[in-house]
């Protein structure tokens, strides 16, 4: 599957040069998409991990794909502080990423409802700042700062577009949604150990 050169960070397991692809679109403020993020760290995508990192590094990669859910209100705020982050420290954008699906309540619609858009910025950047380095905390608000045009966006506005055009163009609606080689995969489950993976891969892997 395609993904924009400057995105590479979003490959969060095995080689950029793997033939086979697996895309995970998932959004941070979904619960589901937590759990999903949570087990891939721990059966794929964790240094450990035998099933990528040694077993299939270099036939399959992992792609997170940003999954915007319009209806919670603080979505599209935190998917561009994940490209941000890959900005500003690439190598660190999983793990950034992870920090985010554990800290999610405090982005959802409730506990955010009373604050601006600039003071959640200001939040994410702040976690941001626990994971990379509060040397980089402004770099990665910077990123997050509206433009001098009334309606442009932020600097990673650009980026964000093109994740949910892929995102429609291939017709994903629900989070998360798993696709393996370009098609959705609707037996992987959220609840899948590293048995249900190992069988899978042993099936799919050329």
């Amino acid at each position: 599957m395609a993904l924009q050169p400057n995105l590479k960070p979003l490959i969060i397991a095995g080689s950029p040069s793997a033939p086979q692809t697996i895309d995970v679109f998932c959004d941070p403020q979904w619960i589901t998409s937590a759990r999903t993020a949570r087990r891939s760290r721990s059966r794929l995508t964790k240094s450990s991990s035998p099933l990528l990192n040694q077993q299939y590094g270099g036939k399959v990669k992992i792609i997170f794909r940003n999954q915007v859910q319009p209806w919670h209100a603080s979505s599209t705020l935190v998917h561009e502080a994940g490209i941000a982050v890959a900005r500003v420290a690439p190598d660190q954008f999983w793990a950034f990423s992870l920090a985010l699906f554990a800290k999610q309540d405090d982005f959802f619609d409730i506990p955010s409802s009373d604050l601006t858009v600039k003071q959640i910025r200001g939040k994410l950047a702040d976690l941001a700042a626990s994971v990379i380095g509060a040397d980089k905390r402004d770099a990665v608000l910077d990123l997050l700062t509206n433009k001098s045009s009334p309606n442009g966006g932020v600097a990673v506005t650009d980026d964000l577009k093109y994740t949910i055009k892929f995102s429609r163009q291939n017709g994903i609606h629900v989070s998360p949604t798993v696709l393996f080689d370009g098609l959705v995969a609707n037996e992987i489950s959220s609840s899948w150990g590293e048995t249900e993976w190992k069988e899978f891969l042993a099936k799919k892997i050329v």
